[in-house]
């Protein structure tokens, strides 16, 4: 049977351009070596820097390479200099990834929740009267969500963070690559990003600053990445993560182009079952991204029983050790229970056609029609309730 891969948002297949560069950087040497091997890695690790500041209108020598996009939020948690004073607090939205949400917690710090609107959106009153305190935060609100795709007003944000002389830092790792990011633009202080959601292998990662933000270390040895991360670099695993972003950058406008493919899908979803809840739709989202739901089903069947016809989607994020349980992000959105345990997520990428969703609809429509019909007007009784 032939697979149809429909997860883009878990993890993207590792591209030929990625793979050509790792396979060519297994043979350079230790970057910190001062022969030519390794200022022949040097050289390299300096590109890649380059590569990856070009991605998302940076300055490369603020690119700090890490072991992927958890350690690089865990690394902009330890931000405590912001350019009003001193750190005294946390600001995190409800939607935030667990490897943002759970940083917090050893911070020492108060942490404050910012709810979001039902579109998933950080309610920006509530940020705004946050930022009332005079007390200097570090706001931490990602710029595209994983799980439902949508967008946050991120220059909007930034500017009311710049004007109380706070620190905004962003999870980046779902919308690198996938819509256009400008730092300097959006007043973005911090930015975590993941090689492998752009088609570089698992493993390598970077936290990207504004100029004159102080990243205290995490891991204390050797002084590499100017004494931000020690550690001897991952020359294969950076190779591969620059030759994914220029992919990436260079495909950008044409990746846009999935927004109509996924419009499409969710046209045919609604046919099918009119009473499908599609999260976000009506603000601006990832092209590639849908998360749908009926009530009645169950995300843990659905999602096995599109395994078994070859379809590879998922139930939400990726990162819960395989485990299907009620996403907290659409808790945060105030979506039911019995809704929110039916959710699919189907995300698109460099690999993707249009007869990838052509085949999800199908399929996910046929399980759909197995649900009792008279099962289904309880449970949207119950939503109306």
């Amino acid at each position: 049977m032939s697979r149809t891969y429909l997860d883009y948002n878990a993890t993207a297949p590792l591209r030929p351009e990625a793979r050509e560069a790792l396979l060519a950087a297994l043979d350079i040497g230790n970057p910190s070596s001062v022969h030519f091997e390794g200022r022949q890695a040097r050289a390299l690790v300096e590109t890649a820097r380059q590569d990856i500041a070009e991605l998302v209108v940076a300055h490369p020598e603020t690119v700090i390479f890490t072991s992927g996009g958890t350690e690089a939020c865990n690394l902009a948690l330890n931000l405590r200099q912001a350019p009003k004073g001193k750190i005294g607090r946390i600001l995190v939205s409800a939607i935030e990834h667990s490897a943002v949400l759970e940083a917090t917690k050893p911070s020492g710090l108060p942490v404050e929740t910012l709810p979001v609107t039902g579109d998933g959106l950080v309610d920006m009153q509530a940020l705004e009267a946050s930022l009332q305190d005079e007390t200097p935060a570090l706001v931490c609100v990602m710029l595209a969500n994983n799980e439902t795709g949508v967008l946050q007003p991120i220059a909007q944000i930034g500017a009311l963070v710049k004007a109380h002389g706070s620190l905004l830092f962003c999870d980046g790792v779902q919308a690198a690559g996938k819509t256009p990011i400008n730092m300097i633009a959006m007043g973005i202080d911090a930015l975590s990003l993941s090689g492998h959601k752009l088609g570089a292998p698992m493993g390598v990662g970077a936290l990207v600053t504004r100029p004159g933000v102080v990243v205290p270390p995490q891991l204390i040895g050797g002084g590499q990445e100017l004494g931000r991360r020690a550690g001897s670099e991952n020359i294969s695993g950076i190779a591969a993560f620059a030759a994914a972003a220029r992919a990436a950058k260079a495909g950008l406008e044409a990746f846009q182009g999935f927004a109509a493919q996924r419009d499409a899908m969710e046209a045919a979803l609604l046919a099918a079952q009119p009473e499908v809840h599609i999260f976000g739709r009506d603000v601006e989202r990832l092209a590639n991204t849908s998360c749908f739901a009926l009530a009645g089903l169950s995300s843990e069947a659905l999602v096995m029983a599109l395994d078994l016809d070859g379809l590879s989607v998922s139930a939400g994020s990726a990162c819960s050790s395989g485990k299907v349980s009620r996403s907290h992000v659409l808790e945060a959105m105030g979506v039911s229970p019995h809704i929110s345990k039916a959710v699919v997520r189907v995300s698109l990428g460099w690999q993707s056609h249009a007869e990838d969703t052509d085949k999800l609809v199908t399929a996910w429509a046929k399980l759909a029609a197995r649900l009792d019909p008279k099962k289904r007007d309880v449970n949207l009784t119950k939503a109306a309730e």
